[in-house]
């Protein structure tokens, strides 16, 4: 198979062109480090001037999508530790956090005495979005290009559950730990306004509720929430830190460490956390015949965070048997 010379993308990933080096348009395309370095100053900016301006109003500075992974770990040290916000870390729990990251999740919200919130549906409402993600085409080919199917429904709920819950509680930032692989920098400060918000509710009622039905509900705002949106003068922000601030693996490792975080052996080379990601590497592979992950690292690789030979080198990692079969029973049994 060919792959880009400069990142990893694969000649199998969707309207991908490569020169006579087999250097593929997006690489092609991408701005140089100083311009990239400058973009990140901005946001940085950005966002400090943003904390500014909400900070200490509600009773919580920011609500954080927390999962256990690492860098989901170090957004919440940063953001508690360092930037002294007062946080409430959410884990929206998929049924498939494998037992070390729930120790690490115990672990490092103890440590840094952050307020933390579980929140676990029943494991045979998501086993069934899960599972039908899989089985039927749900999502345009543009989505999966950053994720597959079963990640991608998990996430629109994780997504839309945390904006209704900061809608409920007056909470102006909903922070997530995003590598700088996963989101552009431009998307690191983004304020919803309430078309968007909107739009955002009718893409996720659209997708999910032909196999979800009245199950959604709770994961999506409602009449009351759009009434507390007209009526309310907090205006709401995602932030993902991780694209304007350093980024380093092994660094990040060594941060959190200290925090009692430790490296999960139950889960594939591109989780800290998700049982579920390998089914859904697995799936994906075999449906569009490219890593989903494929995206992201080369992402990572572009923007020097990676060297093309570790991205590559992550990327084929085999999928561990004992996981994949686990996760199937999983899903078949509820």
């Amino acid at each position: 198979m060919k792959i880009c010379t400069k990142c990893v993308l694969p000649e199998t990933f969707p309207g991908i062109k490569f020169d006579e080096q087999d250097i593929c348009q997006f690489c092609l395309h991408h701005k140089p480090e100083q311009n990239h370095e400058k973009l990140k100053q901005r946001y940085e900016q950005k966002f400090f001037d943003l904390l500014a301006k909400v900070k200490s109003k509600g009773p919580y500075d920011i609500l954080l999508a927390y999962s256990g992974g690492k860098d989901s770990t170090y957004t919440l040290k940063l953001i508690k530790a360092e930037l002294h916000l007062r946080a409430l870390a959410i884990t929206f729990n998929n049924g498939f956090i494998s037992d070390n990251a729930l120790i690490n999740i115990k672990r490092v919200t103890e440590a840094l005495n952050v307020d933390h919130l579980m929140v676990s549906p029943g494991l045979a409402l998501l086993s069934n979005a899960f599972r039908q993600s899989a089985e039927k085409d749900i999502y345009p080919l543009k989505y999966l290009e950053r994720a597959s199917s079963v990640c991608n429904t998990c996430m629109n709920l994780v997504k839309s559950f945390m904006l209704k819950t900061a809608v409920e509680m007056d909470v102006p930032l909903i922070g997530y730990g995003w590598s700088p692989g996963q989101a552009p920098v431009q998307s690191s400060v983004m304020r919803w306004n309430p078309s968007m918000i909107e739009q955002m509710q009718h893409t996720v009622r659209n997708i999910l509720a032909g196999i979800m039905g009245d199950d959604l509900r709770p994961f999506v705002m409602q009449d009351r929430h759009f009434k507390l949106l007209s009526e309310g003068d907090v205006q709401f922000y995602n932030v993902h830190p991780l694209a304007f601030f350093d980024y380093d693996e092994n660094m990040i490792l060594d941060t959190i460490k200290k925090f009692g975080w430790q490296e999960p052996k139950d889960t594939d080379a591109n989780s800290t956390n998700c049982l579920l990601n390998s089914f859904g590497i697995a799936q994906h592979e075999e449906k569009l015949g490219f890593h989903p992950y494929a995206h992201e690292i080369a992402g990572l690789v572009r923007n020097g965070y990676m060297t093309r030979a570790e991205g590559l080198a992550k990327l084929s990692v085999p999928l561990d048997e004992n996981i994949l079969q686990h996760v199937k029973k999983k899903l078949q049994s509820t």
